[in-house]
């Protein structure tokens, strides 16, 4: 079979590169299956358009075209190359938009191309935010209080009758462009004709900032078994975009209850709505009524959040997606770890995998540096680890913006006027905001979860290191036992940060870590060492670099 699988539009914010996880790993799925893969896509730096990248070409496309991914140049492709069938989830919005105009005008029906796995007509239900809407109320299930508009003044009917402040989002966008707060009638007008320039659909929605938000992805199969394969938490608070927030995988401030209550909601939606293969299903949740949610959306393809989803449990939910496309169950499906066992499972972390978004901000001009509904990060990172402070400062030193820790802010705060600034608005700043503040005890737990809404939880695990940093302060090198550095560098503190805080300098820490023996994961490794002896040298090497520097 010829498959001709669309990639992400042009390399910009909100697309292209988070996408090609998932494209690269469903191209070598179907070429291991013995079909022919054409791949379009116009990014040249990615790796599944790069014959380079992969030693064996199992990832590349039989044929790459370079060409945007619109209706008018995809149906010339598919007039050349004649495939059977269109694989849409796995570019991104673009791809799914594009699909979607390719199905309402006939090409599709016209060449004789068939979908691959979800259908468009469910596409187009989870989609258009009315349908949604309209599908998930037909099962009980709770969605935002809510009302599409597709003209000005239907915007304006709406929005009296939902009240201000609300909420905008725009139906088929990309990065969730076109979306906004908006607190009274003054702005309002301008935001929707801004809104009803990216998407023919607005949709008017009650207001619920400061709601925790939750994200679970979910897998499908044709013979309708579904899992719910990780779940993942925002540290922000509803309002900021997921591509925009710090996320940890797995959720930390659920009860088992409210857990459950959401992966049976997640199951019970995705299997009315038609899902065949992987989606996403985003969930706000009132911190002071556990149980009252709102399901936001349920994307019906590989988001960002998969790749990340993917990353952190080593389940490959793109190259299962694939798998069921192609006709696939869950039980037949190898595990990708194992090779015995199946991917009818759902993965149990031990673990904590954090993302944190970069943002470029200061190279662009006049662009305000509030985050919000709609995306403007350039890039992110994943840290794993045993516990919050750790991944939180690990993946603060892996951003790249010369920050060693929570504590080592880039860009200094001059005094509690300007940290109470910076709590109370979401930008690149506010978590260091939030570490000032603990440290400096300008505010304490409850003030700024007042000024933030970010749950008492990750403020609490902040507190850990600030209260460690404080000790490390009052100390010098010479008084550094085995206890506190221990502790130290089980929060997440860098050799570096140490020597900082203490007044000495990077080696003298670092010497001093080795004298007392504390090496990270070295007792794990060495246990595999004497279980697997003959690789000992591959365990080290692999893992530590070699086993006498760490």
């Amino acid at each position: 079979m010829k498959i001709l699988l669309l990639g992400s539009g042009a390399l910009k914010i909100g697309q292209a590169g988070e996408f090609d996880y998932s494209g690269s790993q469903a191209i070598k799925t179907f070429k291991a299956a013995g079909h022919e893969v054409i791949l379009i896509n116009p990014n040249i730096a990615t790796v599944q358009t790069d014959p380079e990248s992969f030693a064996p070409r199992e990832a590349c496309a039989n044929k790459v075209y370079f060409l945007p991914v619109t209706p008018d140049f995809v149906e010339r492709i598919i007039e050349k190359e004649k495939p059977e069938a269109l694989a849409l989830s796995f570019g991104g919005q673009t791809a799914l938009n594009c699909g979607l105009d390719l199905e309402e005008s006939g090409v599709l029906e016209k060449h004789n191309v068939r979908v691959l796995g979800t259908s468009v007509e469910t596409i187009r239900a989870t989609e258009d935010r009315e349908v949604f809407v309209q599908k998930c109320t037909e099962i009980g299930v709770k969605t935002p209080r809510s009302i599409a508009a597709r003209d000005l003044d239907q915007a304006w009917k709406a929005a009296r009758e939902i009240g201000f402040p609300l909420i905008m989002r725009a139906g088929f966008a990309l990065g969730g462009q076109g979306s906004g707060f908006c607190e009274n009638e003054d702005a309002f007008e301008a935001k929707v004709k801004d809104a009803f320039a990216f998407s023919p659909q607005l949709l008017i929605e009650e207001d619920l900032r400061g709601w925790k938000e939750m994200e679970y992805e979910v897998v499908r199969d044709n013979s309708d078994n579904c899992i719910t394969v990780v779940n993942m938490e925002n540290f922000d608070p509803l309002g900021v975009h997921t591509g925009e927030s710090i996320v940890v995988s797995p959720t930390m401030t659920l009860s088992n209850q409210e857990w459950q209550l959401l992966r049976n909601i997640a199951i019970k939606t995705i299997r009315h709505l038609g899902i065949k293969g992987e989606c996403n299903i985003q969930y706000a949740l009132d911190p002071n009524r556990p149980e009252e949610y709102r399901v936001i959306e349920v994307n019906p393809r590989l988001s960002r959040s998969s790749a990340l989803a993917s990353k952190a449990t080593g389940y490959p939910l793109a190259a299962v997606a694939a798998e069921i496309m192609l006709g696939k169950d869950l039980d037949e499906i190898p595990n990708a770890i194992t090779k015995v066992t199946k991917a009818f499972f759902e993965p149990a972390l031990d673990y904590i995998a954090l993302k944190i978004p970069r943002w470029d901000l200061q190279k662009f001009r006049k662009v305000s540096h509030e985050i919000g509904t709609e995306m403007k990060s350039v890039g992110e990172v994943m840290a794993l680890g045993r516990n919050f402070p750790e991944v939180l400062q690990k993946a603060i030193r892996m951003l790249g913006i010369g920050s060693e820790g929570i504590l080592d802010s880039p860009v200094k705060f001059d005094d509690k006027s300007e940290v109470k600034k910076y709590l109370s608005i979401s930008t690149p700043r506010r978590l260091f905001a939030v570490a000032e503040a603990l440290y400096q005890e300008y505010f304490d737990i409850e003030e700024i979860f007042e000024l933030t809404k970010i749950d008492r939880w990750f403020l609490q695990q902040i507190k850990r290191i600030t209260d460690q940093a404080q000790i490390l302060n009052t100390l010098k090198i010479t008084d550094l036992d085995k206890e506190v550095l221990l502790k130290s560098k089980i929060l997440g503190f860098s050799d570096g940060e140490i020597a900082r805080l203490v007044g000495s300098d990077f080696k003298a820490i670092y010497n001093l870590r080795k004298q007392q023996s504390i090496k990270p994961i070295t007792n794990q490794i060495d246990t595999l060492a004497a279980e697997f002896p003959a690789k000992t040298n591959y365990l080290y090497t692999t893992y530590l670099g070699n086993k006498d520097d760490v």
